[in-house]
């Protein structure tokens, strides 16, 4: 008798599992079979099959107010002044590309750890205060806006002369200029930063306009492969740069 129940014990699990096995071999014997593709010489590419990211829109503000817009753009023009080769960040739209980003996921810290505690960190760590970039910006420029008014009697950052620009963001720089309630030199490094990020950022993303920056430098963009040129060091790359939506000249014109 316990020989008899050892085996019943055995034997209801083992076909409980055959008959899995079993169902699930049928289910994919008789699932519609996908046909192997064969690949041979190249790989296969597919216009906008990567989906880049929505090209930002040319149109009014989406974040800065008018004077915060002002602000940022005399910043631009002043961390990036032009030369008669290339347009200064203004004119570059870096103050677009900052715009778009603090009206996005950038400024609203997505993806970022957001609760406390907050502590001051080393340098390395990165930002660690509550306010994100959006609220450092919005403080920030209204406190700078305020220090110029201070000093030179009503007058905001933007209507400032270059020279005067110049001397308010070296005093900045050098921790001269305290601004009222904001970490003044950690908020211009931020501005520097972000402004070079908008400069030389893919033109996708509203900056770089005409794709200035890369053909100061020679960059090539973001071409297809560059199999022919991985061996030539210190060559001039001889093709116009490609950013992720193609070229101006191939865009239709309505």
């Amino acid at each position: 008798m316990e020989k008899e129940s050892d085996t019943e014990a055995t034997v209801g699990p083992l076909l409980g599992r055959r008959d899995v096995l079993a169902g699930t071999a049928t289910l994919l014997l008789s699932s519609p079979v996908t046909q192997a593709e064969a690949i041979f010489g190249e790989l296969p590419w597919w216009p906008n099959a990567a989906e880049p990211p929505s090209a930002a829109k040319p149109g009014p503000w989406m974040f800065f107010n008018s004077a915060e817009a002002a602000a940022v753009e005399a910043l631009a023009d002043r961390i990036i002044p032009p030369d008669p080769q290339t347009p200064g960040g203004k004119d570059a739209g870096c103050a677009v590309f900052l715009d778009r980003q603090l009206a996005g996921p950038y400024g609203r810290q997505e993806g970022l750890y957001v609760r406390g505690p907050f502590q001051t960190g080393e340098t390395s760590q990165g930002p660690q205060s509550e306010a994100g970039p959006a609220q450092k910006y919005r403080e920030g420029l209204a406190a700078l806006d305020r220090a110029c008014q201070s000093r030179h009697g009503g007058k905001s950052f933007a209507e400032l002369s270059a020279t005067d620009q110049d001397t308010v963001l070296a005093d900045l720089e050098s921790g001269a200029l305290k601004l009222d309630g904001v970490e003044g030199q950690s908020f211009f490094e931020q501005a520097i930063k972000d402004l070079q990020m908008g400069f030389f950022a893919d033109p996708i993303y509203g900056g770089n306009r005409d794709m200035v920056a890369w053909r100061m430098i020679g960059y090539p963009g973001a071409r297809y492969n560059y199999l022919d040129w991985v061996s030539r060091h210190n060559e001039r790359f001889p093709l116009p740069p490609v950013s992720l939506t193609g070229r101006a000249e191939w865009t239709p014109k309505p």
